[in-house]
C-alpha cells in the first residue's frame, strides 16, 4: 500500500495547522526550497504548537522551566517541490505519548490543493537542561496533548 499524496484538508483532524509562506530565504538556487530549510519551518511550528496549540509558553519552558525538546529521531520523506512564493500548510499530529517522549507526524503541503511536499516522523524527548538528561513529560504538557489528542491519554 502505498502513502497518501495528497492531505484531506476538510477531514476532522487533531492536527495543528499553520499557513508558511515560501520565500526566496527558504530557496536555492534552483528555486525550490533547500532541504534544511524544511527543519527550520518544522521547529518553528514546533514552537507555534507548544505556544499556540498547547497554549504554554515555550519560551517559559526553555527559559524559566528549563526544559528541553531536543529531536532524538528524524525520518523525512520528499515528495514534491515547494517554490518560492508557494503557500503551503504546515501541520502537526502526536502520533504517540510516551512518559519521557512523544511522536510526532509534521507535514508540509499544499494549501490550496492538498499536495503533500514532505512529511517528517520526528521523535522529541523532554529532557532538564541542567542534567540534558530525559526526564517525564511536565504535568501540564501532557494534560494539554491528551486535551488535543484524547485517544493519547
Amino acid at each position: 500500500m502505498s502513502e497518501p499524496t495528497h492531505i484531506d484538508l476538510l477531514a476532522e483532524s487533531n492536527e495543528f495547522r499553520r499557513p508558511r509562506l515560501i520565500r526566496f530565504s527558504d530557496c536555492d538556487p534552483a528555486g525550490i526550497v533547500f532541504y534544511p530549510q524544511y527543519f527550520v519551518m518544522l521547529n518553528g511550528l514546533v514552537e507555534d504548537w507548544v505556544n499556540e496549540g498547547l497554549g504554554l509558553s515555550y519560551h517559559g519552558l526553555v527559559a524559566q522551566r528549563r526544559i528541553g525538546l531536543p529531536t532524538v529521531k528524524l525520518e523525512a520523506d520528499f515528495r514534491a517541490v515547494s517554490r518560492m512564493g508557494d503557500q503551503v500548510m504546515l501541520g502537526l499530529t502526536v502520533e504517540r505519548l510516551g512518559s519521557r517522549s512523544m511522536a510526532l507526524l509534521v507535514r508540509c503541503f499544499d494549501a490550496a490543493a492538498g499536495e503533500l511536499r514532505m512529511q517528517v516522523k520526528q521523535v522529541l524527548v523532554t529532557t532538564s537542561l541542567e542534567t540534558h538528561r530525559a526526564v517525564e513529560i511536565p504535568p501540564d504538557m501532557r494534560a494539554a496533548i491528551v486535551r488535543n489528542a484524547p485517544t493519547l491519554g
